[in-house]
This record gives structure tokens, C-alpha cells and sequence, in this order.
């Protein structure tokens, strides 16, 4: 029976990996990654060598067809991403999606099991302080189209909501919650979450802006609005 292990690596600090993700890499026919450079990166630190094979948004179709042709020879396949959990916000779901409709075509020799660990969007939940017993995802932002929908949609949500955002567009993402969110709207921003500059900026959207605008600004964005 071939497995596709769906491993989460970490987020920023290498220590955060789990010892059973250590196990399943070290153990798989072949890790699955968004880029090879990255992974090499964790990989040499644990001092495991397995042989890797990129895959990422773009990706052709035939990738697919070629790791499913593994699982199918009774590999053991490790999917992991850049940084946290493959398969959120991630292209590693178009990866899972294909590998499901082929079990259910027939394909019922492969399993797929999940190795769980940090993913950016937890952790920054588990600090906000805003509820966390409702929320929704929204992974990133438009970078066009649709944009405007986008914060309007965050602005009339009843629960805590979640999205991640880049270094190029973090200031534009603040300043148009701005526009959107009551004055007393609170806000959280986690910048480098793990890393050694991490960041937390808490506050309204005006005071957060201006604070990020006055940091050195780099690395990914966690941005949490509490639904009050």
C-alpha cells in the first residue's frame, strides 16, 4: 500500500518540528516539496538525505500523474511545504485532491495520513486573546481583483477572522481595514512568528498601521480581527 505522509514542518524555528515528522522523513521513499532549496535546509540540519521532488502551483499535470505512479508502486511519500502545515493556503491541496479522486477510482491502495504540527495561522490564533472557538480562513488576499470585496466580507464577519499577508502588501491590507473596521475594532498582526524578530502588534487597525509603517518590515504577515 502506498502512503502519502502530509507533514508539517515549521514555521520559522527548526526546533519545532516533531519527533514523528522526524521519523516519517527519515523513513519515506521520497519527500514531495514546494521548493527543494527549503527543504534541503531542514533536511541537512536533521541530517537526513532523501531524494526530493518539487512541486508547486504551477506544476504540470504529468508531476501529479508521476506521484501518484509512486504511491501506487507501494512508495512511502512525504508531502511537505515552505514552512507549516501542506495543504493550507498551500498548493500541496490541488496534490491531495488528485491523490483522493484516485482512490476513489480504483485507487483504494493508496492511504493518506496526516503528521500534524505548527501552522502559521493557529499559533497566531492562540495568542490573540479574540475568540477561538469560531473562525474562518481566508488565506491571502486578492492581490486584485476583488480585494475590496475581500475586506468588506472580514468587516461584516460575526466571528474572528484570520488571513495571511505578504511583506510587498501588508501596509496596503492595513490601511484598507482602516477604512473598513470601526475605530474600536481590535486587530493583532504577527510578524515572524518562531523567528528571531517575531513581532506581535496589537491594537486598531490606525495603530497598528503606524507601527508597522515605522518597523523594518519583512518576512510573511498573520492578521487576526476580533469580530467585536
Amino acid at each position: 500500500m502506498g502512503i502519502l505522509y502530509i507533514v508539517a514542518t515549521p514555521i520559522g524555528n527548526l526546533k519545532d518540528i516533531t519527533l514523528r515528522a522526524l521519523e516519517v522523513l527519515r523513513e519515506a521513499d521520497l519527500i514531495v516539496c514546494e521548493d527543494t532549496r527549503v527543504t534541503s535546509k531542514l533536511l541537512n540540519h536533521y541530517g537526513i538525505s532523501k531524494p526530493l521532488v518539487s512541486y508547486f502551483q504551477h506544476s504540470k499535470f504529468s508531476k501529479l500523474e508521476y506521484i501518484v505512479d509512486q504511491l501506487r508502486e507501494s512508495k512511502k511519500i512525504a508531502l511537505v511545504t515552505d514552512a507549516g502545515t501542506p495543504g493550507i493556503s498551500d498548493p500541496g491541496n490541488l496534490l491531495i485532491k488528485h491523490v483522493t479522486c484516485n482512490m476513489k477510482h480504483g485507487g483504494g491502495e493508496i492511504k493518506i495520513v496526516p503528521i500534524p504540527g505548527a501552522s502559521a495561522a493557529t499559533i497566531a490564533l492562540s495568542i490573540s486573546g479574540f475568540p477561538t472557538d469560531k473562525f474562518i480562513f481566508l488565506g491571502f488576499p486578492p492581490q486584485k481583483k476583488g480585494r475590496e470585496k475581500f475586506f468588506k466580507e472580514i468587516a461584516g464577519a460575526k466571528h474572528t477572522a484570520v488571513f495571511y499577508e505578504s511583506v510587498h502588501r501588508i501596509i496596503k491590507a492595513l490601511e484598507q481595514l482602516k477604512e473598513v473596521l470601526s475605530a474600536d475594532r481590535k486587530i493583532v498582526v504577527c510578524r515572524e512568528l518562531t523567528k528571531q524578530f517575531e513581532t506581535i502588534y496589537r491594537g486598531a487597525a490606525s495603530e497598528v498601521l503606524e507601527a508597522v509603517k515605522n518597523d523594518k518590515i519583512k518576512g510573511e504577515f498573520v492578521v487576526i480581527i476580533n469580530h467585536e
